[in-house]
């Protein structure tokens, strides 16, 4: 018998349903913007998806399951608004793909999802949010697997006098190995009327193990290679008039510091080299004006190499709301690189293929 008639069944009978309360909701973002890179090899002028926000659409839900549980899922996709292409070829829910289940005692997920090192930028270290031409991005090391991994497991802990935590463990899945691939993630958040502190962690395991090839095709050699680390403390306070930020990280080993863009975009002499061994300083804030905010941002990579390829980005931007959904936005930032390196202002999709870009765009939330 199916739900209907079986409820009405029941109620005939005068007795009432128990089914668990369901809801899923369909949300997403349509950014799309003006973008004029300039100061690399080629100069560029390009209508671009993401500026602020990468373009997205998900699903989510959750459902009752008594006793102060509940199970909830999440699945959301990235496109380009510019084209209506999927923004990774090859992907459905390229960006988020979980299931957990939430209960007093904390939230367990397990699936895809944003590492607690990239969450610490977004929410708590970057006036930008990760998002327009001062994005943190462009100088803090966010490629790759440290902004989402796959196949984790991701403990959070209810919030007690403020604090919070979070634990997060992805398996490499190769086999012959249970540590080649894997990478271990945890942040601790203090968050008290308009104070919020965050200090992150991420533990990267680059090797290859050496039955990771397939049957068909040789089997590749085993590489080891050092464990890349990123440490990373941000705070935020809103003084009411303006919100502060700041921020510190230190990140060391392999792949500790992927550059976005991985060209030679200044057809250096001394190519630009990732940095194994660097600490990086933010510091901004945000102003609000009248319905819309002005925000600025001053960051600093200091490469602790022998390559020492150091470099300072400062950005500003500001956002106007046309309604609670609908935001237009400007910004400019600018890179000065030193000794060869080669990091480029890119917004919250693009990474840039310049020293300096403007932005100006329209964000639709639903």
């Amino acid at each position: 018998m199916n739900k209907p008639l079986f409820a009405a069944a029941l109620l005939a009978a005068g007795l009432t349903p128990a089914f668990a309360q369901t809801s899923v909701n369909i949300y997403g973002i349509v950014d799309a913007g003006l973008v004029r890179e300039m100061g690399g090899t080629s100069n560029a002028t390009k209508v671009s998806s993401g500026v602020a926000s990468v373009s997205r659409i998900g699903f989510r839900g959750t459902e009752d399951l008594g006793g102060g549980m509940s199970a909830l899922f999440v699945l959301e996709t990235g496109f380009k608004a510019d084209t209506g292409e999927v923004d990774t070829a090859g992907t459905i829910f390229n960006r988020q793909a979980l299931v957990g289940i939430k209960s007093e005692v904390g939230t367990v997920t397990l699936g895809r999802q944003y590492t607690p090192y990239y969450s610490t930028i977004t929410g708590y270290a970057d006036p930008f949010a990760a998002g327009l031409a001062g994005s943190a991005k462009n100088l803090l090391p966010t490629s790759g697997s440290n902004t989402r991994t796959s196949n984790t497991v991701m403990v959070a802990s209810p919030k007690i006098a403020g604090v919070t935590g979070e634990l997060a463990y992805s398996v490499g899945e190769q086999a012959g190995s249970n540590s080649a691939g894997r990478q271990v993630g945890a942040a601790v958040t203090y968050a008290v009327e308009r104070l919020n502190v965050r200090l992150a962690y991420n533990n990267r395991n680059s090797d290859i193990s050496a039955a990771a090839g397939a049957a068909s095709v040789p089997v590749v050699a085993a590489t080891s290679r050092d464990i890349g680390t990123n440490t990373l403390l941000a705070a935020n306070y809103d003084f009411g008039i303006v919100k502060a930020y700041a921020a510190f990280g230190v990140d060391k080993g392999y792949n500790s510091g992927v550059l976005p863009n991985t060209t030679n975009p200044y057809g250096a002499t001394v190519r630009p080299t990732a940095s194994t061994n660097s600490t990086d300083l933010l510091i901004g804030a945000t102003l609000p004006v009248g319905e819309g905010t002005v925000i600025a941002s001053v960051i600093n990579k200091n490469d602790k190499t022998t390559f020492n390829q150091d470099a300072t980005q400062v950005a500003v931007g500001y956002t106007y709301a046309l309604s609670k959904r609908s935001t237009v936005y400007t910004s400019y930032g600018k890179i000065k690189n030193r000794r060869g390196a080669g990091y480029t202002v890119g917004n919250g999709t693009d990474v840039g293929s310049g020293d300096s870009a403007y932005n100006l765009g329209l964000r639709h939330a639903f």
